[in-house]
């Protein structure tokens, strides 16, 4: 078993692995980071981190969600949780890890909560610091793609090359999603 230290967001993977699973990709899907430039109808162009203009065309009946700031007191066993974390006790690096798991256990420990999670193949322990950020997900709506929020897109890419996505995580109250 391999303990990490834990940070990220709880309940990420809950919303997009499902549609992922209906509707599996033919080819890994783009992931867009950015602020909204404008929103036209079903047609959103996002300024990515990298600086370039992205078109992506938004699903008629496209999820819109916000990352809402939680505890761990919030982590109950049986909650599917995400998380990016670092083999040992080193902080968020290039070399992370993403573990999308079930928590089969909550128990404390002297550097902070222990998550005890499973996951297809395997389970790991999840060393939770106190001022490791928690996050779940609120339901949203097309009025927080404005100008200047930031985003976080996964969208499968089309043959043509064009882009489509069923969800968008958007900023709100100052809280963006990961960038």
């Amino acid at each position: 078993m391999r303990s990490q230290s834990f940070f990220a967001a709880l309940f990420v993977a809950v919303l997009t692995m499902p549609a992922l699973a209906q509707n599996p990709p033919a080819s890994p899907p783009t992931r867009i980071r950015g602020t909204v430039e404008k929103l036209d109808g079903q047609v959103l162009t996002v300024k990515s981190r990298e600086g370039e203009e992205v078109t992506v065309t938004l699903a008629p009946n496209v999820t819109i969600r916000y990352l809402v700031k939680k505890s761990l007191a919030d982590i109950k066993a049986g909650d599917f949780v995400a998380s990016t974390s670092m083999k040992g006790t080193d902080d968020l690096a290039p070399e992370s890890l993403m573990t999308n798991a079930t928590v089969s256990g909550v128990t404390g420990a002297p550097q902070g909560q222990t998550l005890k999670v499973t996951y297809k193949g395997g389970e790991s322990e999840l060393v939770v610091g106190p001022d490791t950020p928690i996050f779940g997900y609120g339901a949203g709506d097309m009025s927080l793609l404005k100008p200047g929020a930031a985003v976080f897109i996964v969208a499968p890419k089309k043959p043509d090359g064009s882009l489509t996505a069923a969800g968008v995580t958007a900023e709100k109250d100052g809280v963006k999603p990961p960038m």
